[in-house]
This record gives structure tokens, C-alpha cells and sequence, in this order.
């Protein structure tokens, strides 16, 4: 499968209704998720990186094909600012190893308030295995410069696409995948409103574009509110077939 698109989550209880049926148990809302959807963005991990039987955990209860993508901790992104990550990366290969084959992309999204600072970078990227696929989301305008896009291409890094509020859409491929976070359409706030259908089709072209370039592609939406990243998501992935 070169296309893999799906949510960022799948634990919402205002998804009721829309993806589970109302009342259905925390627990048993993965279950509904796996019937839809063949990967998914985990963001809790940013907040409490998961323990090891957690990860095992996913693995036994994923269906085959299914791809799970992480979000790095903020204690690695946002408290260190990737300073001195060895020890959170091999708390992460860990992980990673137990997943085996439901592993997808490890989610590196920076602080806003980390501006641009190549040696950083690269020095993290180093240490990063040529067997952990990695994706690389900057939310200070200082990163987005060809500098760091060579950088991402020397480590076959993926730069984060982003859609959304005042975030630049730069369709910018640094790796054999790409990887793209819709947040949301709205102008004044992020992770607000839902895709038309023709911006869902404009999106589906450069999909078609970047398979065209043999080019793996991972689209997770993180327009939760309402249930949006789900309908918008199942569009697309009808639009793509």
C-alpha cells in the first residue's frame, strides 16, 4: 500500500455518532476505528509516552497492514528541545522494535519557540537509525529555508506538510515518503473546520503526484472537532480509492 490516510486519534467522545455508536466503551473505540481506517496519528504519546506492554499491547490488537505512527514526547521536543536526545531515542527503538511490523512514522513536531538551529538538527538526526522512519514538523517560520531541507534529505527525513491556520503549506518531499497533517481549514484557529470536497480533491492530485514519484504517502487529519478529520478523511480516501 503506497496511500495510507486516517485521523490524528481515535479516542473522541464527540466521535460518537460518527465513527462508534454512542456509549461504546473507551476501550472498544480502536475496534470501530480499525473497520475504517488502515493507519492513525497517536498524539497522546506527546503528553505520556506510553509503556512498554502498551506498545506490545497495539501490536496484538492491530489488524494486519495497520500502521501506527507516534508522536514524539515533549519532554524529547519541547522541554529539551532536542538537546541531548539519547536517551528518549532509545527509550523510543524500544518501542519501536515491539511495534515491529505495525510501525509507521515517528512524529517529531518542534516547539513554536524553538527557532532555527542547524547544528541541533543535525546532531539529532544522527542519531536517529536508518530504520526508524522519521517525520519532522516546524512551527517557527525561522526553519523553513533550504538549508533544513537539504538537511532532511541528507537523513531521508521527511519534512511535515502542513494544512491549517497560519501555518505554511510548503509541498516540499525530503524523504522516499511523504508526510502530511491537515489541522484544518479554518483561518483564525487551528484544528477548526471542515475540508470541502474541492479541497479534498486538490489535495487527492498531489497524492496522485507524489505516488507518480514513488513516493510512499501518510495524510492523517487533526480536524477532530465535530467529527471532521473522520468525514474528511473517508473522502479522500474514496477520492484516492
Amino acid at each position: 500500500m503506497r496511500i495510507h490516510i486516517g485521523t490524528s486519534g481515535w479516542s473522541y467522545g464527540h466521535w460518537e455518532g460518527v465513527l462508534y455508536p454512542h456509549h461504546t466503551a473507551v476501550h472498544d473505540r480502536l475496534a470501530y476505528y480499525v473497520q475504517q481506517f488502515q493507519t492513525v496519528e497517536l498524539n497522546s504519546s506527546f503528553y505520556r509516552w506510553p509503556q512498554l506492554s502498551t506498545f506490545a499491547g497495539w501490536r496484538s490488537r492491530l489488524p494486519g497492514g495497520f500502521r501506527l505512527t507516534v508522536k514524539a514526547p515533549r519532554g524529547l521536543t519541547h522541554a529539551r528541545k532536542l538537546y541531548a536526545p539519547e536517551a528518549w531515542l532509545e527509550r523510543i527503538k524500544t518501542c519501536w522494535h515491539t511495534l515491529r511490523e505495525k510501525r509507521a512514522v515517528l512524529l517529531v513536531q518542534l516547539s513554536p519557540h524553538l527557532v532555527y538551529d542547524y547544528e541541533r538538527l543535525a546532531y539529532f538526526l544522527e542519531q536517529v537509525p536508518d530504520w526508524l522512519q522519521i517525520t519532522v514538523e516546524f512551527r517557527h517560520h525561522s526553519w523553513h529555508n533550504e538549508a533544513t531541507f537539504r538537511l532532511l534529505e541528507k537523513h531521508q527525513a521527511a519534512y511535515c506538510i502542513m494544512s491549517g491556520a497560519n501555518l505554511p503549506c510548503i509541498l516540499r518531499a525530503t524523504a522516499p515518503f511523504v508526510y502530511v497533517r491537515m489541522h484544518g481549514p479554518d483561518r483564525q484557529h487551528l484544528y477548526g473546520g471542515s475540508y470541502s470536497d474541492a479541497d479534498l480533491h486538490w489535495w487527492a492530485d498531489r497524492i496522485r503526484e507524489w505516488v507518480a514519484m514513488d513516493k510512499e504517502v501518510y495524510v492523517y487529519f487533526n480536524n477532530d472537532g465535530g467529527g471532521n478529520a473522520v468525514r474528511n478523511a473517508l473522502t479522500l480516501k474514496a477520492i484516492v480509492g
